[in-house]
């Protein structure tokens, strides 16, 4: 019989942070040549290290100073509004607190189980990801909105975006699936928002996790509030 290869790895162990540790030196070490930031560079990495996948990195769009907004938001602890419950119950609340005490889990809300939502979705046969949204409409401004699941909800997103002048610090663009998903990414690339999004099909509750525990390592990095030109370069190192 084969010898499981546990024990392997039992003679050589490494704790989850040296694994981690290791996972990103070797991303640092195969990727190829890109145009990225360094603070963008942590986002896509991380992203990467979820999905295990470096093609994803020629589909990641950043507007100009989404990083600085979404930074911004978190240090402020500002409202984080996700599109599924996966997202929600993804987001590690000890990486929020570690940026800002104050986060709770309320302060991540989600309102596709709601009983109205539930109730408008099967009365109207839409979506509930569409009344969830609406839901959460007063939440919206200067919120961050992660979308990893449902394109119609980015596509009523948007709507509140274009129509009602909501502006969230940072919409994460990235519902997955075949239908509605490249429309909504697109229209978001033109709203005006800061946004960071993977273009075509691609996407995933566990990408918009991983891009929002990458800015929360960013966002630990200096406890004091930043905003504007200076507060971009000095998170750039420039």
């Amino acid at each position: 019989m084969k010898r499981p290869a546990i024990h392997d790895f039992l003679a050589n162990p490494l704790s989850g942070p040296e694994i981690e540790a290791r996972s990103f030196a070797i991303i640092d070490r195969e990727a190829p040549v890109h145009h990225f930031s360094a603070e963008e560079w942590e986002v896509v990495r991380r992203i990467i290290h979820t999905t295990g996948d470096f093609t994803s990195m020629t589909d990641i769009t950043f507007s100009p100073g989404a990083i600085v907004s979404a930074v911004t938001a978190l240090r402020n602890g500002k409202m984080i509004y996700t599109d599924s419950n996966m997202i929600r119950s993804g987001i590690s609340l000890a990486r929020l607190k570690a940026v800002y005490s104050g986060y709770a889990r309320e302060r991540i809300i989600c309102y596709v189980d709601n009983e109205e939502v539930v109730r408008k979705a099967t009365s109207q046969n839409l979506p509930r990801s569409f009344f969830a949204v609406q839901m959460a409409k007063s939440r919206l401004n200067g919120a961050i909105a992660l979308f990893g699941n449902a394109p119609v909800a980015l596509l009523e997103m948007n709507r509140l975006i274009i129509e009602d002048n909501i502006r969230p610090a940072l919409v994460v663009g990235m519902p997955v699936g075949f239908v509605h998903v490249r429309e909504s990414k697109e229209e978001l690339l033109s709203t005006g928002v800061p946004f960071i999004i993977l273009a075509g099909r691609r996407g995933g509750s566990p990408l918009a996790v991983s891009v929002i525990h990458a800015l929360c390592t960013i966002a630990g990095r200096n406890q004091e509030p930043e905003n504007g030109t200076g507060a971009e370069n000095r998170l750039s190192g420039q």
